[in-house]
């Protein structure tokens, strides 16, 4: 009971607007080839940080139907939130750790919610291409190993608060080495070892031999988050998985 009512007094203490930075946009070199070599990517704003437990919380009182257990099937599966204590306590983790086990449905509310929405995949991979001092660091090699070790690193059972990290260019926290995140045209994004594959295409998505269909074979972090994405399906939750929000720009 104690910690039930120091999350919601925690919740209700962190009552303010989430932060949303503005991004200009530009030509990005996608790593998606269906797209093109390189696709525009008008300016859009994106939230500076991942959504976190306490404000998903938040979020599932005044939503109750997104509340564990009261969730429909079509939308979450039996693991949607499942690290939470109960359906209104997230404990043991922390207020500020990133919100994970949510499903595309139930984050695509909570963006709602907002205002906004997911952002799409260009708009993600745009920004996550940026280090603190450059809009595109992904030709550096330093850069790539540094993102890299994140992925050796084995999983913790407690995420750590959001907004630890130095912030990249634009001001935008955790793209890498947090967790991994929900897109809003995820089931779009197709990693065969040809596009024009039909029926059995998910059985390739995950396959070594789709990394050849992709436009920066190099930048293997980012063929994982598009292997990952490309396999789930809208009601699935991962632990690792949580969700940011993005809207147009003002």
């Amino acid at each position: 009971m104690k910690t039930a009512v120091a999350c919601f007094a925690f919740v209700l203490g962190c009552l303010h607007a989430a932060d949303y930075v503005p991004i200009a946009g530009g030509t990005l070199r996608t790593a998606l080839p269906m797209d093109g070599e390189t696709v525009p990517v008008a300016a859009y704003q994106l939230r500076s940080k991942p959504v976190t437990n306490a404000e998903f919380l938040r979020f599932v009182l005044a939503n109750p139907e997104w509340q564990r257990g009261k969730a429909a099937t079509l939308y979450a599966t039996s693991a949607y939130l499942s690290q939470w204590h109960s359906a209104s306590d997230f404990a043991p983790h922390a207020p500020n750790a990133p919100v994970t086990n949510v499903s595309w449905f139930a984050a695509s509310a909570y963006c709602a919610s907002e205002g906004a929405s997911l952002p799409s995949w260009t708009q993600w991979e745009f920004a996550a291409a940026a280090d603190a001092s450059r809009k595109d660091a992904r030709n550096d090699p330093a850069w790539r190993a540094q993102i890299l070790g994140w992925y050796e690193k084995p999983s913790v059972e407690r995420l750590p608060d959001v907004g630890l990290h130095p912030a990249n260019i634009y001001g935008v926290y955790d793209l890498h080495q947090l967790i991994w995140e929900w897109v809003d045209d995820f089931n779009g994004l197709f990693v065969t070892v040809d596009s024009r594959a039909q029926g059995e295409q998910k059985v390739f998505e995950t396959c070594g031999a789709a990394s050849l269909s992709l436009g920066d074979k190099e930048n293997y972090a980012v063929l994982m988050r598009i292997a990952l994405l490309a396999a789930l399906n809208g009601q699935d939750s991962v632990g690792s998985l949580g969700f940011r929000c993005a809207k147009p720009a003002q």
